[in-house]
């Protein structure tokens, strides 16, 4: 594993952890990822091959902040309640783009680039609905202020609320996964005494 990759899954535990308090905030956030990255994409597929190599990082630090930049001032202006759930996770994934863009992902087939990012929201989704079950006890309370969400038990774990559960249950997400993924391997026997 380069640096690259590293900073690159970093700055996507950071919206896996963060974003994903509550479901609302976590589809909010998967839906502006997906529209800024894929405009950045298409920005930069027209732009690259008019600018040399040194220039491409300015170009798309550029780009990726005013798109970042009209999609934060979009949410703001359709809902300040989605605003405050997305947070300054708008910066972030214009700073996801830029690694993305390091890292060749742009250069990559459309297929190779879906799957990882359908992954992404995937996880996103499962931690956001788990978080919120675990968490509150109730999956969708924070959409409106009207409808208490669907409350299947009264009280939940507040820790699972907390950035230190997200973390707790991803852990507990990869172990399942591994465990899925991974054959079990036969007990092996002893002739021991």
């Amino acid at each position: 594993m380069n640096r690259t990759a590293t900073l690159s899954d970093s700055l996507a535990l950071t919206l896996l952890l963060g974003a994903t308090g509550s479901l609302p905030g976590a589809l909010a956030t998967v839906l502006m990822c997906a529209v800024v990255v894929g405009l950045y994409g298409v920005a930069m597929l027209a732009l690259r091959p008019r600018l040399t190599h040194a220039s491409v990082l300015p170009a798309g630090l550029l780009v990726a902040a005013t798109l970042a930049g009209c999609a934060d001032t979009l949410v703001q202006y359709a809902s300040v309640q989605w605003h405050q759930m997305i947070g300054f996770y708008a910066a972030l994934i214009g700073l996801q783009c830029i690694v993305l863009e390091h890292n060749g992902f742009f250069l990559r087939p459309a297929a190779a680039r879906l799957k990882p990012f359908g992954l992404f929201a995937g996880l996103m989704t499962v931690m956001a609905l788990l978080r919120e079950l675990i968490g509150r006890g109730s999956i969708g309370a924070r959409i409106s202020e009207h409808w208490q969400g669907l409350v299947l038990f009264g009280e939940g774990l507040h820790l699972f609320t907390l950035t230190a559960g997200a973390f707790i249950l991803l852990g507990l997400l990869l172990a399942l996964g591994q465990t899925l993924i991974r054959p079990t391997a036969p007990a092996e026997e002893s002739h021991r005494p």
